[in-house]
């Protein structure tokens, strides 16, 4: 929103610059290695620097058509909606220690986050199917449901899911495997 491109820059290095993307198109290189040896110059190099001044370009060019179209405002705005929704609800099922990770070593804090993605992904998958039993009883019994319809559904919500703790238990029920007395 500021400054100018230099394009001069872009056109001294476009033969490199339509290289760099045939190879990231053919797979011949990946763009974290691609990204790997561009950072590994000492200083940034005539193709660095072009790339930088293409993506200022692809940002501006963005940014004109953000804020002309208003079904792309909608369309992000709907996607950091399913991000937050999805991030809300590991911050309600990551309650114990106040939301902060204590473990000391690196291996138990990834265990850790791999425990929380793996009960919020329980969650997802259990709501998920939940919501597809439901929509196809409902269509079983003659209401037509729409395309535009099930893309308001989400499958983040956890409201229904006791998420602190608290079991009731009848104890008048004796289990198979107790032992009597």
């Amino acid at each position: 929103m500021g400054g100018s491109i230099n394009t001069k820059q872009i056109t001294d290095n476009w033969d490199e610059l339509l290289r760099l993307t045939a190879s990231l198109r053919l797979g011949t290189v990946t763009a974290s290695l691609l990204l790997q040896k561009l950072a590994s110059y000492p200083r940034q190099n005539g193709v660095a620097w072009a790339l930088r001044e293409v993506g200022r370009l692809e940002k501006t060019l963005f940014t004109l058509e953000w804020l002309q179209s208003v079904e792309l405002r909608r369309r992000v705005q709907v996607g950091l909606n399913k991000g937050e929704a999805r991030n809300a609800l590991a911050r309600a099922v990551f309650f114990y220690r106040h939301g902060r990770v204590q473990d000391r070593s690196h291996a138990q804090q990834q265990r850790r986050a791999q425990g929380l993605n793996l009960v919020v992904a329980a969650i997802i998958l259990w709501n998920t199917l939940e919501l597809a039993r439901a929509v196809e009883e409902l269509q079983q019994e003659g209401m037509h449901i729409t395309e535009e319809q099930l893309a308001h559904l989400s499958p983040m919500d956890w409201e229904h899911i006791n998420l602190t703790g608290d079991y009731v238990w009848d104890l008048a029920v004796k289990s198979p495997h107790a032992r009597q007395a």
